[in-house]
């Protein structure tokens, strides 16, 4: 089963390939041919999601699948959120949203934070979403020098690792994009069997 992925985040695609089994192989933008830049304009990730996969349904005509990632601290009241990637301006860089992360944490002693990934398909007309959270928390400097985004401050529970100090195997025993990967992949499983 062939499926385009609608991202331009090549960390992401890498980790979403880590995670599916062999029958689903996922075709990127680049190799479908498409360059654009897909608007995040929404205030949730179930909607940023699904903007992105609908975009591309309309271009492609085929079954597509979509996500978005949040980094929900609970002190800062579920920020940076739908924000995550800009959370320091448009085009800011992952070391200037981790600073401003960690400085506006500074007086909290609570760093409780979880990871939420929510996917969004597009097959046969139909839409369906599928969610994955990885609760941990954020230590109060970076660590490692794998992964992306935030990586490098967030703990997994039942881990005292950094996910930036993670191989992409470890990660994925936690990780919020596997776990809502699975949900996606278990879907097109039972599709496969009942048709």
């Amino acid at each position: 089963m062939k499926i385009i992925f609608a991202t331009n985040n090549k960390h992401k695609t890498e980790e979403v390939k880590a995670a599916l089994p062999q029958f689903i192989s996922i075709v990127t933008l680049q190799e479908a041919g498409i360059q654009i830049e897909i608007p995040e304009p929404h205030q949730t990730l179930e909607e940023n999601a699904a903007e992105k996969g609908r975009t591309i349904h309309a271009l492609t005509h085929t079954s597509c699948f979509s996500e978005d990632t949040g980094l929900e601290v609970f002190s800062l009241d579920g920020a940076p959120g739908v924000r995550s990637a800009r959370y320091a301006g448009e085009d800011a860089s992952s070391e200037k949203n981790i600073a401003k992360l960690l400085s506006l944490l500074q007086p909290y002693t609570n760093r409780d934070a979880q990871f939420r990934t929510v996917i969004f398909l597009i097959l046969n007309e139909k839409e369906y979403y599928f969610e994955g959270v990885c609760k941990g928390s954020i230590i109060e400097k970076p660590k490692g020098s794998a992964g992306f985004g935030y990586d490098s401050v967030f703990v997994p529970e039942g881990s005292d690792k950094s996910f930036a100090e993670m191989s992409m195997s470890e990660k994925n025993q936690y990780s919020h994009r596997k776990k809502a990967v699975d949900k996606l992949v278990a879907f097109l499983k039972q599709l496969k069997v009942n048709t």
